[in-house]
């Protein structure tokens, strides 16, 4: 129950967009009317609407035995280790502590503690099958209590009266009064947050109509012309429609991940739908119809095409256009399912399917009335995902009057169609994909070569030690520690050759992973080249991919990243040479993660630095400072970090609706009066006021979300840091040839 209202002002200003709705049933909310402690009796009723199969039974046993024995953490699954994995099963079903009272939990700890994850490596489900029907009886009552609360008068004037917006820690209620004095206030906190939405929408809708430019040719349609009560008890029914669509597998996932994150944060179960997600990250291939889709401006309860790639499935049926509204879906040879007030995810979940299966969406055409919908059967197939890859670039720096040249390499994850390869097919590597964009910047005879690691989640440890050996002569890559103590020392592929042996730069940030802590770490610790940004993420650990099991696939914990200077990169992430703005404040990662392994050191490996840059640091961030101090983009992202932190550090809200607007309108003004800054700053006309403003970025995101990540333009805060960065690269190279800083 985050004040998103408050968010909401400040996501604006960086163009945070947000297409799908909650797709957890919980959501944010709570409930319950008849809230009995757990009992054998209060679950059997609901228990038997849904059981597991065999395949899903033999799939838990395969992953309870797997982390009992080949986790990296020397933890047996045993009375102890089940205790905590039911406390993390109930936290994540109820992580705001609404649902469940303190009964229940003493209750459902006493028949099932000792044993919960013991009866997993049989393949024993029914202790997590009752506790998650039971949890469905207590959200279909809170949902139910809610929708009750909006058919009376509520007081949205409740003055110096606040409710707690971050429960988390709090201890569970003791009783139904304290619960559901704590759901009314939520009632009245919600219809003060879409209330003061809805005047904001008011007011951007007189504004666009009084400059219809502001909209930039974008369709700006307001949402359906609901009160704030009503939009609250679509929502809730909604969501209680939800609850009636959950599956086993929804079961299943909570289950077993549940018992890997009390190991670690980082061991993943994967029911099969999910385990094609994760194939696609990895593989940049997916298997569908090569539709991308989103919920329709104006009425959530419809899902529209948003594209279609070109030469896939869909496309070749010459039937489906964007704009298409989807309303049903058919697995081959099933019934038609209602799909109206489905998220995303769900409509999702139900197209994709294995390569040669058929489907059948149901589509409304644009306009057209419910009696013109067209079934259009479809054959799902292979889709390549050619765009979502490695991209690379040159920019000109100006200095001292002079432009120098830059190639910038931007790296979303280190990718690998590891099936391709060992089915003898032609892959896609993004080791092969770097190795030709340094070859092809090295002809176009740039200064030196920026590599873009920001927000890369990490991938292949194939590929980036494949990586490392292109830009250094020889040497250890990486070392690995596996739960034995054994290490392994990785080297860069001795018939490697170094490909670029130019000035290099590498930029990070908090939402850098894994394989990109690996890369940047290497070459910090070479003396490579220069690492710059803010503080990784954390994620000094190597997962095994497990696609054997009967059903579904896993991601298991076995090994610990080191550096070659023995240092893990675990936990603590790598730290820039040169520190930039970090825009997300530390906000998440590996230090904010429950159950995250701890950081320690090995050895050092032999190994021989290429340079070392460490003498130049101290000046290079004084003159980064310099000119960040005076730049427009960082003073204004500056002011944007000031402003999310208050927000995301207040944990409260409070129930009156002239406090609250009085509160956001500060925060607005402050947005807006930053922005405008900016604005002025760069030769642009300031915005008249916050409705203007927020009408001209909701229309940037409309025309950004209709184009595929790797089409996007740079938003020039986002270029910011690349330029700075190549400033950096190229001050270095001054001081390394004894010339003075240029401008």
């Amino acid at each position: 129950m985050k004040q998103r209202y408050l968010a909401s002002a400040i996501a604006l200003s960086l163009g945070i967009v947000c297409w799908t709705q909650t797709v957890s049933a919980t959501g944010n909310s709570t409930d319950t009317a008849n809230n009995t402690p757990a009992t054998e009796n209060s679950t059997n009723a609901t228990a038997k609407n849904l059981v597991p199969t065999r395949e899903q039974a033999i799939a838990t046993s395969q992953v309870a035995r797997l982390v009992d024995h080949q986790h990296y953490l020397p933890m047996r699954l045993d009375a102890n280790t089940s205790q905590r994995v039911l406390d993390m099963y109930l936290n994540n079903l109820d992580s705001d502590r609404i649902l469940f009272l303190q009964s229940d939990v003493d209750a459902l700890k006493a028949k099932y503690g000792n044993d919960f994850g013991v009866r997993l490596k049989t393949g024993d489900l029914s202790a997590a099958y009752q506790i998650h029907a039971l949890y469905r009886e207590r959200i279909r009552a809170y949902y139910n209590f809610m929708l009750t609360e909006l058919n009376k008068p509520q007081d949205l004037n409740q003055k110096n009266t606040y409710i707690n917006t971050d429960r988390e820690k709090s201890p569970y209620f003791t009783n139904e009064k304290a619960q559901q004095d704590y759901w009314r206030q939520s009632v009245v906190s919600q219809l003060i947050g879409l209330t003061i939405s809805k005047q904001q929408e008011d007011a951007k809708q007189r504004a666009l109509k009084e400059n219809p430019a502001l909209a930039e040719g974008q369709d700006l349609t307001p949402s359906e012309d609901l009160t704030p009560a009503q939009t609250l008890k679509k929502r809730y029914q909604r969501r209680l429609e939800r609850i009636e669509r959950l599956k086993s597998d929804d079961i299943l996932e909570s289950t077993l991940n549940a018992l890997l994150a009390t190991y670690d944060p980082h061991s993943n179960y994967y029911p099969p739908t999910d385990a094609m997600e994760l194939n696609r990250q990895t593989s940049l291939q997916l298997e569908g119809i090569g539709v991308s889709i989103r919920p329709e401006r104006g009425n959530e309860d419809y899902t529209r095409i948003e594209s279609i790639v070109e030469g896939g499935p869909a496309s070749k049926t010459g039937q489906v256009r964007t704009g298409d509204r989807i309303i049903g879906v058919a697995q081959d040879g099933e019934p038609m399912q209602d799909v109206i007030g489905w998220t995303t995810q769900e409509i999702v979940g139900a197209i994709r399917g294995k390569r040669g299966t058929k489907v059948t969406v149901k589509l409304l055409p644009a306009g057209a009335s419910a009696n013109q919908a067209k079934l259009v059967t479809i054959t799902r197939d292979v889709i390549q995902e050619a765009d979502d890859g490695l991209r690379f670039r040159t920019i000109d720096v100006e200095r001292q009057g002079k432009k120098q040249k830059i190639g910038v390499i931007e790296i979303p994850s280190f990718y690998l169609n590891y099936r391709a390869r060992r089915d003898g097919e032609s892959y896609r590597s993004v080791s092969i994909d770097t190795a030709k964009a340094l070859l092809t910047l090295k002809q176009q005879n740039v200064d030196g070569i920026v590599i873009d690691l920001r927000n890369n989640p990490g991938g292949s440890l194939e590929e980036v030690v494949k990586m490392i050996g292109q830009v250094i002569k020889s040497g250890p890559a990486v070392q690995i520690r596996d739960g034995n103590g054994q290490v392994t020392v990785l080297n860069a592929p001795a018939d490697g050759q170094q490909l670029y042996d130019g000035p290099l730069a590498v930029m990070i940030n908090l939402a850098s992973a894994s394989a990109s802590e690996i890369y940047s770490a290497a070459i910090q610790d070479y003396g490579r080249g220069i690492v710059i940004g803010s503080t990784t993420t954390g994620k000094g650990t190597a997962q095994a991919q497990r696609d054997d099991l009967a059903y579904g696939q896993l991601t298991l914990t076995q090994r610990k990243f080191y550096r070659v200077t023995g240092g893990s990169t675990q936990n603590k992430g790598v730290v820039p040479d040169i520190k930039l703005i970090d825009i997300y404040f530390d906000q998440f990662g590996e230090r904010k993660s429950k159950n995250p392994l701890k950081w320690d050191t090995i050895a050092t490996a032999p190994f021989q630095r290429a340079n070392d840059l460490r003498g130049y640091f101290n000046q290079l961030q004084k003159r980064s400072d310099e000119r960040r101090n005076t730049n427009p983009q960082f003073k204004y992202l500056s002011q944007y970090v000031t402003l999310n932190k208050s927000v995301a550090d207040e944990k409260r809200a409070v129930l009156d609706l002239n406090q609250r607007i009085e509160r956001l309108n500060s925060i607005e003004q402050q947005t807006l009066a930053a922005e405008n800054q900016r604005r002025k700053a760069t030769g642009l006309e300031p915005y008249a006021n916050w409705e203007s403003y927020q009408a001209a970025v909701e229309a940037r995101n409309e025309a950004r979300a209709k184009l595929r990540p790797a089409q996007r333009p740079q938003l020039p805060e986002e270029e910011a840091f690349v330029t700075e960065s190549a400033h950096i690269l190229l001050d270095m190279i001054d001081l390394q040839s004894g010339k003075k800083l240029g401008n």
